[in-house]
């Protein structure tokens, strides 16, 4: 299980994003994010790097492992 923090959450519409960059590549990731703590929690076989870059990508920073 990873948890990474991010920042520039604030809705559902986030919370969609992060999930879809993340399955995008792992289908069978399991995402949870709170949106308070701007703390996302990671199931997934991708490496820290990858879902990192993936959230990036996505328009929300990786400000470090939570």
């Amino acid at each position: 299980m990873l948890s990474l923090k991010v920042s520039g959450m604030t809705c559902g519409g986030c919370i969609n994003a992060v999930t879809r960059a993340v399955q995008s590549q792992d289908p069978g990731a399991k995402v949870q994010v709170d949106l308070a703590s701007q703390i996302v929690s990671l199931d997934t076989s991708l490496s820290k790097a990858d879902a990192s870059r993936l959230i990036t990508e996505a328009g929300f920073p990786v400000l470090n492992e939570a």
